[in-house]
Protein backbone atom coordinates (compact mmCIF):
# COMPACT_ATOMS: atom_id res chain seq x y z
CA UNK A 1 0.00 0.00 0.00
CA UNK A 2 1.53 3.27 -0.88
CA UNK A 3 1.83 5.92 1.71
CA UNK A 4 0.23 9.58 0.25
CA UNK A 5 2.31 12.25 0.71
CA UNK A 6 0.35 15.53 1.88
CA UNK A 7 1.46 19.23 1.48
CA UNK A 8 3.43 21.01 3.89
CA UNK A 9 1.04 22.60 6.44
CA UNK A 10 0.28 26.14 5.20
CA UNK A 11 2.80 29.05 6.26
CA UNK A 12 1.51 32.81 7.00
CA UNK A 13 3.28 34.51 3.67
CA UNK A 14 4.44 36.69 5.59
CA UNK A 15 6.31 34.70 7.77
CA UNK A 16 8.00 32.39 4.83
CA UNK A 17 11.66 33.00 5.03
CA UNK A 18 13.07 34.31 2.34
CA UNK A 19 15.94 32.00 1.92
CA UNK A 20 14.75 28.41 1.62
CA UNK A 21 15.26 25.78 -0.96
CA UNK A 22 13.06 27.07 -3.55
CA UNK A 23 14.42 30.48 -3.57
CA UNK A 24 18.14 28.94 -3.27
CA UNK A 25 17.57 27.06 -6.58
CA UNK A 26 16.60 30.14 -8.45
CA UNK A 27 19.88 31.79 -6.94
CA UNK A 28 21.77 28.95 -8.57
CA UNK A 29 20.11 29.20 -12.01
CA UNK A 30 20.93 33.15 -12.25
CA UNK A 31 24.33 32.21 -11.17
CA UNK A 32 24.75 29.50 -13.86
CA UNK A 33 24.08 31.76 -16.67
CA UNK A 34 27.39 33.65 -16.63
CA UNK A 35 28.94 30.05 -16.35
CA UNK A 36 26.71 28.78 -19.30
CA UNK A 37 28.01 31.93 -21.19
CA UNK A 38 31.62 31.11 -20.39
CA UNK A 39 31.51 27.86 -21.51
CA UNK A 40 29.64 28.48 -24.70
CA UNK A 41 32.16 31.22 -25.45
CA UNK A 42 35.14 29.16 -24.84
CA UNK A 43 33.85 26.76 -26.82
CA UNK A 44 32.91 29.21 -29.58
CA UNK A 45 30.59 26.19 -30.73
CA UNK A 46 33.12 24.48 -32.23
CA UNK A 47 34.96 22.34 -29.65
CA UNK A 48 33.01 19.78 -28.82
CA UNK A 49 34.26 19.16 -24.74
CA UNK A 50 33.33 22.36 -23.98
CA UNK A 51 29.78 22.40 -25.88
CA UNK A 52 29.05 19.13 -23.75
CA UNK A 53 29.76 21.44 -21.03
CA UNK A 54 27.46 24.27 -22.00
CA UNK A 55 24.71 22.12 -22.51
CA UNK A 56 25.15 20.31 -19.15
CA UNK A 57 25.07 23.78 -17.41
CA UNK A 58 22.08 25.09 -19.33
CA UNK A 59 20.34 21.99 -18.52
CA UNK A 60 21.02 22.01 -14.84
CA UNK A 61 20.04 25.54 -15.16
CA UNK A 62 16.73 24.41 -16.64
CA UNK A 63 16.31 21.54 -14.34
CA UNK A 64 16.10 23.91 -11.26
CA UNK A 65 12.91 26.07 -12.63
CA UNK A 66 10.82 23.23 -12.46
CA UNK A 67 12.42 21.78 -9.19
CA UNK A 68 11.89 25.08 -7.17
CA UNK A 69 8.97 25.62 -8.66
CA UNK A 70 7.94 22.31 -7.45
CA UNK A 71 8.80 22.91 -4.19
CA UNK A 72 7.38 26.08 -3.09
CA UNK A 73 4.21 25.01 -3.85
CA UNK A 74 4.29 21.47 -2.13
CA UNK A 75 6.00 22.79 0.78
CA UNK A 76 4.37 26.44 0.19
CA UNK A 77 7.43 28.44 -0.15
CA UNK A 78 6.09 31.26 -1.86
CA UNK A 79 7.75 34.32 -1.57
CA UNK A 80 7.49 37.97 -3.26
CA UNK A 81 11.56 37.48 -3.75
CA UNK A 82 10.68 34.00 -5.84
CA UNK A 83 7.62 35.56 -7.80
CA UNK A 84 9.97 38.05 -9.19
CA UNK A 85 13.23 36.04 -9.47
CA UNK A 86 11.97 33.11 -10.98
CA UNK A 87 10.43 34.18 -14.05
CA UNK A 88 13.52 36.60 -14.48
CA UNK A 89 15.70 34.22 -14.11
CA UNK A 90 13.47 31.58 -16.77
CA UNK A 91 13.75 33.74 -18.83
CA UNK A 92 17.11 35.18 -18.66
CA UNK A 93 18.52 31.82 -19.16
CA UNK A 94 16.09 31.14 -22.11
CA UNK A 95 17.05 34.63 -23.73
CA UNK A 96 20.89 34.35 -23.39
CA UNK A 97 21.26 30.82 -24.80
CA UNK A 98 19.16 32.19 -27.67
CA UNK A 99 21.29 34.93 -28.25
CA UNK A 100 24.26 33.16 -28.28
CA UNK A 101 23.29 30.01 -30.76
CA UNK A 102 22.36 33.24 -33.02
CA UNK A 103 25.40 35.07 -32.49
CA UNK A 104 27.65 31.53 -33.19
CA UNK A 105 25.57 31.54 -36.65
CA UNK A 106 23.73 28.50 -35.26
CA UNK A 107 20.02 30.09 -35.09
CA UNK A 108 18.43 32.46 -37.47
CA UNK A 109 17.79 35.92 -35.34
CA UNK A 110 14.08 35.58 -36.63
CA UNK A 111 13.97 32.62 -34.44
CA UNK A 112 15.09 34.15 -31.61
CA UNK A 113 13.34 37.47 -32.04
CA UNK A 114 9.95 35.81 -31.95
CA UNK A 115 10.61 33.88 -29.23
CA UNK A 116 11.55 36.49 -27.16
CA UNK A 117 8.90 39.36 -28.31
CA UNK A 118 6.41 36.56 -26.95
CA UNK A 119 8.07 36.38 -23.65
CA UNK A 120 7.99 39.86 -23.67
CA UNK A 121 4.60 40.51 -24.77
CA UNK A 122 3.07 38.21 -22.15
CA UNK A 123 5.35 39.27 -19.38
CA UNK A 124 3.91 43.11 -20.09
CA UNK A 125 0.22 41.23 -20.75
CA UNK A 126 0.79 39.60 -17.12
CA UNK A 127 1.24 43.43 -15.63
CA UNK A 128 -2.06 45.16 -17.56
CA UNK A 129 -4.74 42.36 -16.37
CA UNK A 130 -2.84 41.56 -12.89
CA UNK A 131 -5.44 43.53 -10.80
CA UNK A 132 -8.16 41.73 -11.99
CA UNK A 133 -6.64 38.12 -12.00
CA UNK A 134 -3.89 35.74 -12.17
CA UNK A 135 -4.02 33.41 -15.71
CA UNK A 136 -2.58 30.20 -14.96
CA UNK A 137 0.40 27.99 -16.54
CA UNK A 138 -1.81 26.48 -19.60
CA UNK A 139 -0.34 22.95 -20.56
CA UNK A 140 0.57 24.37 -23.76
CA UNK A 141 2.93 26.97 -21.89
CA UNK A 142 4.52 23.72 -20.06
CA UNK A 143 5.10 22.18 -23.65
CA UNK A 144 6.41 25.24 -24.84
CA UNK A 145 9.09 25.96 -21.82
CA UNK A 146 9.39 22.12 -22.34
CA UNK A 147 10.48 21.93 -26.29
CA UNK A 148 12.53 25.47 -26.23
CA UNK A 149 14.73 23.62 -23.42
CA UNK A 150 14.91 20.22 -25.54
CA UNK A 151 15.75 22.56 -28.85
CA UNK A 152 18.55 24.47 -27.24
CA UNK A 153 20.19 21.84 -25.41
CA UNK A 154 20.20 19.82 -29.11
CA UNK A 155 21.59 23.12 -30.84
CA UNK A 156 24.25 22.89 -28.07
CA UNK A 157 25.09 19.56 -28.19
CA UNK A 158 27.82 18.54 -30.69
CA UNK A 159 26.05 15.87 -32.59
CA UNK A 160 26.71 14.65 -36.28
CA UNK A 161 25.72 15.96 -39.29
CA UNK A 162 22.42 13.94 -39.44
CA UNK A 163 21.53 14.33 -35.76
CA UNK A 164 22.20 17.75 -35.29
CA UNK A 165 19.58 18.31 -38.08
CA UNK A 166 16.83 17.12 -36.20
CA UNK A 167 17.01 20.16 -33.45
CA UNK A 168 16.01 22.00 -36.45
CA UNK A 169 12.83 20.46 -36.28
CA UNK A 170 12.82 20.25 -32.46
CA UNK A 171 13.50 24.16 -32.62
CA UNK A 172 10.51 24.38 -35.69
CA UNK A 173 8.06 22.94 -33.30
CA UNK A 174 9.04 24.90 -30.22
CA UNK A 175 8.56 28.17 -32.20
CA UNK A 176 5.13 26.89 -33.41
CA UNK A 177 3.82 26.23 -29.95
CA UNK A 178 5.69 29.76 -28.58
CA UNK A 179 3.58 31.43 -30.72
CA UNK A 180 -0.23 29.69 -30.57
CA UNK A 181 0.30 29.68 -27.03
CA UNK A 182 0.97 33.71 -26.99
CA UNK A 183 -2.07 34.25 -28.47
CA UNK A 184 -3.60 31.98 -26.30
CA UNK A 185 -2.65 33.78 -23.83
CA UNK A 186 -3.65 37.33 -25.77
CA UNK A 187 -7.00 35.62 -25.63
CA UNK A 188 -7.44 34.79 -22.16
CA UNK A 189 -6.67 38.11 -21.05
CA UNK A 190 -9.20 39.97 -22.71
CA UNK A 191 -11.36 37.66 -21.38
CA UNK A 192 -10.17 38.02 -18.02
CA UNK A 193 -10.30 41.29 -18.50
CA UNK A 194 -14.06 41.80 -20.05
CA UNK A 195 -15.31 39.06 -17.16
CA UNK A 196 -13.28 41.31 -14.28
CA UNK A 197 -14.73 44.69 -16.07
Amino acid sequence: MTERTEPAPLVHPGRVPVVNAANLLTAIRLVLIPVFVILVAASGMTHAGWRVAAAVAFSVASVTDFVDGWIARHYRLVTSFGKVADPIADKALTGTALGLLSGYDRLSWWVTAVILARELGVTLIRFWVIRYGVIAASRGGKAKTMLQIVAIGWYLCPFPGPVARVGTWIMAAAVAVTVVTGLDYVLRALRLRRTAG
